[in-house]
């Protein structure tokens, strides 16, 4: 972040509860300036709220904030206080591009594809379909047909059923009207395929349970980004005499867990149980 410390605060403020000690007086500040913008990074936080919550003194906290926002790094609303300005904004996107999903989720897919021994998949929501972005191979003997570059049903496979879980039950229905699959479930019951996509929202992973391809089941969850938004899935897919209930249920933790330390290098950050 390029900011002078001029624009942030002059060193510590030795009327308040902040002027502890934490090293050079220049590097306290841009903490400060760090903690002002974690501060104001969910909701909109009045200058009294912010300095109690960080514990500064108000005229600090002023001083901290005021040079934040000219710099556009915050907004100050009337009534409602700081919040993210569009600096930020632009230094997510720049960032983003820096980094593309294929690129940051490689290693993560590779450590789950060792330690499970199964094909795993990176891909993204195209239009009406799953994107294959990535796919790295199992070492058992059994080969998955998907290629990179593939668009399949979302509504037959796990990595698609995992990138609609925020939907509603009116867009899990549209989903389930669109494209073809190989598995024998496709004429299932939609109550029933409608009733297992209110699970997996619950549980937060979806089950491919050979609908997409015969004998062929799998585990998926979705990535997000900071804003919470799901941006791409993963699965862990394999042979169905591998993937028992006892099995998919083992690897839905495993999976949830890449899934969510993919999503914290995009920004995203688990809310406590009840937000």
């Amino acid at each position: 972040m390029s900011m002078s410390v001029a624009s942030v605060g002059n060193g510590p403020d030795e009327s308040g509860p902040e002027s502890k000690a934490a090293g050079p007086a220049g590097s306290q500040a841009v903490m400060r300036a760090l903690d002002v913008l974690e501060a104001a990074a969910s909701d909109p936080i009045d200058l009294g709220t912010l300095a109690s919550s960080l514990g500064l003194t108000r005229s600090t906290a002023h001083r901290l904030a005021s040079g934040l926002a000219a710099r556009g790094y915050l907004r100050l609303a009337p009534g409602e206080g700081y919040s993210l300005g569009p600096k930020v904004m632009e230094l997510g996107a720049r960032a983003r591009a820096q980094r593309p999903l294929a690129r940051i989720a490689r290693p993560h897919l590779e450590a789950l594809a060792s330690e499970t021994e199964d094909t795993v998949h990176l891909g993204v929501l195209e239009g009406d379909w799953a994107l294959y972005l990535d796919k790295l191979p199992g070492r058992r003997r059994f080969e998955i047909s998907s290629r990179v570059g593939e668009r399949h049903p979302v509504w037959s496979t796990g990595l698609g059923k995992a990138l609609i879980l925020d939907g509603d039950a009116a867009t899990w229905e549209r989903f389930f009207e669109i494209g073809s699959a190989r598995g024998p479930n496709r004429e299932q019951a939609r109550t029933a395929w409608l009733g297992r996509m209110s699970n997996y929202a619950d549980w937060g992973y979806a089950f491919d349970l050979e609908e997409n391809e015969p004998r062929v089941r799998c585990v998926a969850a979705p990535i997000r980004d900071a804003s919470g938004l799901t941006v791409g899935a993963i699965s862990v897919s394999s042979a169905s005499h591998y993937m028992d209930d006892a099995r998919m249920k083992a690897l839905s933790q495993m999976v949830t867990g890449t899934a969510d330390r993919i999503s914290g290098e995009l920004g995203w950050r688990r809310r406590p149980s009840g937000q």
